[in-house]
C-alpha cells in the first residue's frame, strides 16, 4: 500500500506510528511508535511526538514543539512555535518518574501561542486561546483568552480567533463570521 502522507527525508517515523492521510511531516521530526496522528496534520521542523500521543485531524504543530506522553490534541488544534507541554508535575533528574505522566487534553479548535507553557494535568477548553508566552497552571475554560505568567483569563475568543465583546444582554458577535455568542455564569457558547 502506498504511503498516504508526506514525510521529509530527514524525518524519523518509528514503525508502529499511525499517520493519517494528507498529513505532512517536515525536517528533523521524530514520531515514535504508538503515536497517532490524524488526517491533514502538519508537523513543522524539529517536532517530537512521543508514543501514546494522539493528534486529531487538522492539527497544526509549528517548529520546535515536543509532544510528550500524556498529550492529546483534538481536531483543529494549533500549537505555536516552541510552545511547551510538561508531563511530570515534580521532575527530578535523580528520581525516575516514568509511568507517572499526567494527561493534558487540548480540546477542539484551541490555539496555543508561541513559547507558551502548559503545565501537565490542566486541560485546555474548546476554542480557547492561549497567548504567546503564557504559562498555564490551571484548567482553561472553553473560549477563554489566557495571557501572562501565571496565565490569567482576560476575556473570551470566537471560533474564528477574534476577541468577543459582550453587550448589556451578554451577547457578542464575531467580527469575522457574524456568529452570535452568549455569556452566562462565566461560560460562553455559540448560539
Amino acid at each position: 500500500m502506498d504511503q498516504e502522507y508526506y514525510a521529509h527525508e530527514t524525518a524519523v517515523i518509528d514503525e508502529g506510528a499511525i499517520i493519517g492521510k494528507n498529513t505532512k511531516i517536515w525536517h528533523f521530526c521524530h514520531v515514535m511508535n504508538g503515536a497517532k496522528l490524524g488526517e491533514g496534520c502538519i508537523l513543522g521542523q524539529n517536532v517530537f511526538v512521543a508514543n501514546d500521543v494522539v493528534l486529531g485531524n487538522n492539527v497544526k504543530v509549528q517548529n520546535n514543539v515536543s509532544l510528550y506522553t500524556g498529550v492529546i490534541c483534538e481536531d483543529d488544534v494549533f500549537l505555536g512555535p516552541s510552545m511547551v507541554f510538561t508531563n511530570v508535575v515534580n521532575p527530578r533528574s535523580g528520581i525516575v518518574r516514568r509511568g507517572q505522566y499526567s494527561k493534558t487534553v487540548v480540546k477542539k479548535g484551541a490555539s496555543i501561542g508561541a513559547n507558551a507553557t502548559i503545565v501537565c494535568g490542566h486541560d485546555i477548553g474548546e476554542f480557547a486561546f492561549i497567548g504567546a508566552g503564557a504559562v498555564v497552571t490551571k484548567t482553561v475554560k472553553p473560549y477563554a483568552l489566557m495571557v501572562g505568567n501565571p496565565a490569567r483569563q482576560i476575556g473570551w475568543m470566537s471560533e474564528y480567533g477574534h476577541r468577543l465583546n459582550f453587550d448589556e444582554n451578554n451577547i457578542a458577535i464575531c467580527s469575522e463570521s457574524g456568529e452570535k455568542y452568549r455569556l452566562k455564569d462565566e461560560k460562553v457558547w455559540k448560539e
